[in-house]
Parts: structure tokens; sequence; C-alpha cells
């Protein structure tokens, strides 16, 4: 294949980093070759992408990467990484011509118009308006957000810092729960709660308040754990362990994702669509099809009749992210060559 054919596609994310070679012909569904890193394992992202190309031993004539945390110009700094990322600095370190970053949710989001059915779970089929905006929320490392709206030229992808907004609780538990998490952290936001850094949050409140009792054997497996979030959500889902902590933990979790899908869905009107992305929805599916996540995705007062009409979906393609970042950028080559 020659260089020129070949493009470079990236996820960068707070846990793993996914690369991909794609090939204009073959298209982004079907890579010439992908290989999945742990991101904490390098020091930033030349380490991961110089060794990948030399070791597949091919020649890209550009790239994009869609890196987890807020991208101003041709700079991003990964939020849940010690990644500062410099389009110009990579470019001449990986000899790639032309490099571009985007947001990694922003990259799911131009993903969107290409998924199939298969990539997706419908939680409601709605009424969607095919003019309408769409909403991306993703819960992973941390909580992304971005949103689509529809032009004359085709979908518009618009990105977020929206998961750091501040959280909002809507019962007397999540009250408490803020009031615990303010004597820890400055700023209380959505992703301190509603991601994979927050879910050791939710358990340590409810271990605090002395509720639930955190068995002997649990302890011992969040003790021996680098990461507890894991621990949590698979004593939660494991009916096997009776584990009263881990699923009041992630049934909380799921109500607070739930109503803060609800808000975005609001603040940008996608009557659309909402898609939940990021690898912790797949992973709860048998929560988010509990009638109670949908109720609370639609209790908003007087817009509740409005959320009944709007689809929710979750995202099950683990590469959509992947994909969106190489279609943006293959559109974005082919639009500087006309």
């Amino acid at each position: 294949m020659r260089e020129a054919d070949l493009f470079l596609a990236g996820d960068i994310g707070g846990t793993k980093t996914t690369l991909a070679v794609v090939s204009a012909t073959r298209g982004p569904r079907e890579p010439v070759v992908t290989e999945t890193f742990v991101s904490a394992e390098y020091p930033d992202l030349e380490s991961v992408a110089a060794p990948f190309l030399a070791r597949v031993g091919l020649s890209v004539g550009s790239a994009c990467f869609g890196v987890a945390g807020p991208v101003v110009g041709e700079r991003a700094d990964a939020t849940n990484l010690p990644w500062r990322i410099d389009a110009y600095q990579l470019s001449a370190a990986l000899q790639i011509p032309k490099i571009r970053l985007i947001n990694d949710l922003v990259a799911t989001a131009h993903a969107i118009p290409y998924l199939v059915p298969s990539d997706l779970l419908p939680l409601s089929r709605g009424q969607g308006d095919p003019q309408g905006a769409m909403a991306v929320i993703a819960p992973g490392t941390g909580l992304g957000e971005a949103f689509l709206t529809r032009t004359h030229a085709g979908w518009q992808v618009h990105g977020s810092e929206g998961g750091h907004a501040d959280f909002s609780p809507t019962s007397v538990v999540e009250v408490e729960l803020l009031r615990y998490l303010q004597t820890r952290f400055e700023h209380v936001s959505f992703e301190h709660l509603c991601s994979g850094r927050g879910l050791p949050n939710i358990y340590g409140f409810f271990k605090a308040s002395g509720v639930y009792p955190e068995p002997d054997w649990l302890a011992a497996e969040l003790g021996a754990a680098v990461d507890s979030t894991p621990v949590i959500v698979n004593s939660a889902l494991d009916p096997e362990k009776e584990c009263p902590i881990c699923i009041a933990t992630l049934e909380l979790f799921a109500t607070i994702l739930a109503a803060e899908a609800g808000n975005l869905c609001l603040k940008v009107l996608a009557t659309g669509g909402v898609f939940l992305a990021g690898g912790i929805p797949p992973r709860i599916l048998p929560l988010l099809q509990r009638d109670r996540f949908l109720e609370t995705f639609r209790s908003k007062g007087k817009m509740t009749t409005l959320l009944n009409r709007v689809p929710l979906q979750v995202i099950t393609n683990p590469q959509a992210a992947l994909l969106g970042a190489a279609y943006y950028g293959m559109d974005a080559e082919r639009a500087d060559a006309e």
C-alpha cells in the first residue's frame, strides 16, 4: 500500500490507548492493523505510536487522535494522564506530515452517523427527530459529553467539558453524598461520581455511612486491587456474592448517570437521541435496562413529555471513538485535497 492510502487513527484514554492503521480503500471498519496499550505504562503518546508504527512496518500519510481531555488549538492535555500532546511536535517525531487532535467524545460523536444497528442497544426507541440534535454522554475513566447539530452541510460536532460541571443531587441520599464529598474535594463535579474514578467515591460514602457493612472478603479484594472500580462493579453484578454495599453503589451510579443524561438532553435539546458511550454502560446493561433508569432519565418536571419521545441508546461497539477519529481525519484529508 502507498503511504497516501494509509491513515493512523487513535483513541487516547486514561486507561487504554488504541491505535489503528486504516486504508482509504477498506475504510475505518476494516483496519489494516489495530493494537491496544495500557496508557499508564507509557510516558507520552510518542512512546506508544513510534514503536507501533515501526513494528507493523507501515508508513502513514496523516493521523487523527481522539484524546480524553480538552483540545485547544493543536495541543491537548489528557485529563486523567500526565500526557501533553502537541500535534506539531508529534508530527516531527513520528514523521507524519499532518496530525489532527480532537477530544475523544468529539471522536465518538463523529462516529454516530456511521453507526449501524449492531453497534447499538436501544433502551427507549422514542420518536426521534431526524433533524434534531443528538447528545453523547460517556462514563469511562472520566465522564465525557458532546453533541451534534444538523447543518446544511451535514452533522456538526460540538465538544464539551460538561462532565466537570457541578454535581446536582436529586434525592436526600444524593444530598448527603454531596456533603460527604465536599469535605474531600474543593469542587464536586458529575465526574467525581459518574465515572470509573467516581464509583469508589460512592462506595466510600456508603461505607462511611455505616448503612451497609463491608464484608471481610471484599475488604481483602479491595486492599489487593490496584483499581477498586472493577472489584466494586463485578461484586455488584455477581449473584453469588450477595454484596449489598456494591449493589447500592452501582445502583446510585446508574441513577446519577440517568439524571445527567437527561440534563444533557435538555441543555442541547437532543430530540434526535441520546447515546450512552464509554466503557462502563455496556458493562452494566442490566441496570440500564431497568424501568427506574428510564424513569430517572425522563423525570424533568414540565419537560418529561419531551423526554418521553427522545430515543435513548447504548453504544455497544467498543471501537466507536476510534472509528470516529478515523472518519473525521479521513474526511478532513479529503476536504483539504479538494
